[in-house]
C-alpha cells in the first residue's frame, strides 16, 4: 500500500463556504511555497504560514514567486488568486474558482442576454444604493444621473468630515504616486475591494466579465459589484487615510491594511454572496457544494453524463 506524503487533500464538501472565509492577502517580494495543509509566505522578516482554506483571495504582486506545490494547495481548496501590480493598482489574471458547478454562471448569461432581464438587474443594482427612495420609475440614464450626483455629495461630505482638500477624482493607473494623497487612497482602496468582489464572483463560478451596469471589459462585473460598497466602505477609509497621511508615506500599503482590517470580520463577503443571489434571482437556500457534470439535451434540460447512449 502507498503511504500518503502530507495532510489528506481537501474534497469540496469539506471547504469553508465562501462566506466563512477571511476577506484578502496582499503578498509581494516574497517566496510563497507549501507546508502541510499551508503556504509558507518567505520574506526578509521570516516565515509566515497561512491556513489556504480560510482564505477567500490571494493578491500576488511583483516579486512573487510561489512554487508548483503552493498553487496545487491554493487550487485543492479553492481559494481565489489574482496577480496585481505594484501597490494591486491592475488586475493581470486570476485563478479557477471553488465552486465546480456552472448553475450560477448559466443564470447570469441568462440574464444578462436578454434585454429586459438585463435592465432589471441593472436597476436593481441602482435601486440597492438608494434604499429610502422610490425610484423604480427612473429610466436607466436618470439612475445614473442620480447616482452621479449621489457621489459627487458623498465626497464631498468625506471631505468636510475629514478636512481633506476634495478637487474631484483624478488619477493615472500607470503613474501611482503622480495622484494626491486622496486619489492614491481611493485607488489603493477600490482596488483591494475590486479584490474581494472578485473573490465571491469567481467562488461562484460567476463570470467577471458579464456585467449588467458596466459592459465591454473582463472584469465589468466586478466594477458591478464594487460600485453597490464604496460609498460604505473604500471612500471613507480613504478620507481618513489622506487625513492622517501625507505623500511621503506609502499611501498604497497603508489603505490597504485600513481596508483589510474593515473586511475581515467577513460581514461584507457575507453581504456580497446575499446580494448576488438577490441580483440574479437565486435563492439563498441554493448551494454550490455539488460537483455535478451532465450532458445538454435539445428536448430535456439535462441528462446524464457517463453514460453510454449508443444504441447498441
Amino acid at each position: 500500500m502507498d503511504k500518503q506524503i502530507g495532510a489528506k487533500k481537501t474534497v469540496l464538501q469539506e471547504l469553508p463556504r465562501v462566506r466563512d472565509r477571511v476577506s484578502f492577502i496582499y503578498i509581494e517580494h516574497a517566496k510563497v511555497n507549501k507546508q502541510d495543509s499551508a503556504i509558507t509566505v518567505l520574506d526578509s522578516r521570516g516565515v509566515v504560514r497561512i491556513p489556504a482554506a480560510m482564505t477567500s483571495v490571494l493578491l500576488f504582486g511583483p516579486g512573487t514567486d510561489i512554487t508548483h506545490r503552493a498553487m496545487e494547495l491554493i487550487g485543492d481548496t479553492g481559494t481565489s488568486v489574482v496577480w496585481v501590480g505594484e501597490r494591486g493598482v491592475r488586475q493581470y489574471a486570476h485563478g479557477r474558482a471553488l465552486s465546480h458547478s456552472s448553475r450560477f454562471l448559466e443564470k447570469q448569461a441568462k440574464l444578462v442576454s436578454n434585454t429586459r432581464t438585463k435592465l432589471k438587474v441593472a436597476k436593481k443594482m441602482y435601486q440597492m444604493r438608494f434604499p429610502n427612495e422610490e425610484v423604480s420609475s427612473l429610466t436607466l440614464q436618470q439612475l445614473r444621473g442620480r447616482e452621479g450626483a449621489r457621489i459627487r455629495s458623498v465626497y464631498r461630505e468625506n471631505s468636510k468630515k475629514y478636512h481633506v482638500a476634495w478637487s474631484g477624482r483624478d488619477y493615472d493607473p500607470e503613474n501611482f504616486k503622480d495622484g494626491t494623497v486622496i486619489n492614491q487612497a481611493l485607488s489603493a482602496g477600490h482596488v483591494a475591494l475590486y479584490g474581494l468582489c472578485f473573490s465571491v464572483v469567481a467562488a461562484l463560478g460567476i463570470s467577471p466579465g458579464l456585467g449588467f451596469v458596466h459592459v465591454g471589459h473582463d472584469l465589468s462585473f466586478i466594477y458591478d459589484v464594487a460600485d453597490l460598497y464604496k460609498v460604505q466602505t473604500t471612500i471613507p477609509i480613504a478620507f481618513e487615510v489622506a487625513q492622517e497621511f501625507n505623500s511621503e508615506d506609502d499611501i498604497g500599503a497603508i489603505t490597504r491594511r485600513r481596508v483589510r482590517d474593515a473586511f475581515v470580520d467577513g460581514k461584507l463577503i457575507q453581504q456580497i454572496v446575499k446580494d448576488l443571489q438577490y441580483l440574479l434571482d437565486i435563492p439563498e437556500s441554493e448551494t454550490f457544494d455539488a460537483d455535478v457534470i451532465n450532458l445538454w439535451d435539445d428536448k430535456a434540460e439535462h441528462v446524464k453524463y457517463g453514460i453510454n447512449y449508443s444504441e447498441e
